[in-house]
């Protein structure tokens, strides 16, 4: 047994949106998409997006009769994160800099304890992307 790839799945209200941000901000290109879903390619990385919309637990009152449970809940984008590596960490933030998607202005490329160089960015629902550089 072995495992391969994981492929990471981030929640966003709008799936029309969310293409259109991560194709002209961040340099995907979408392979697939549907009203709910969609998958989107730079390289050899793949993402998928899955919409988190439903707003049905906005009307309820007794929580605890009636749950929040749907598991697409519409707060549930830009709670996410994940980690992509990468080679050429500083062409990248450069490139994310001028997208104004860098985390923060203060946000630079940071060697971490054990020997990654990385640096966050956010989708327009605040999901968290983390590139990161494999230290050598």
């Amino acid at each position: 047994m072995k495992m391969k790839k994981t492929i990471p799945a981030l929640p966003v209200q709008s799936i029309k949106e969310s293409m259109e941000f991560y194709t002209t901000r961040f340099g995907f290109a979408v392979r697939h998409h549907e009203d709910g879903f969609c998958i989107l390619v730079r390289d050899s990385v793949e993402i998928h997006l899955w919409k988190s919309a439903d707003e049905s637990w906005r009307k309820r009152t007794d929580f605890t009769a009636n749950p929040i449970c749907s598991g697409a809940e519409n707060f549930l984008a830009g709670t996410a994160s994940c980690r992509i590596e990468v080679e050429g960490i500083d062409e990248l933030f450069e490139e994310y800099k001028k997208q104004n998607v860098i985390y923060n202005p203060s946000t630079v490329v940071e060697l971490q304890p054990w020997g990654d160089r990385d640096f966050p960015a956010l989708d327009h629902h605040r999901n968290l992307l983390t590139f990161y550089e494999v230290g050598k």
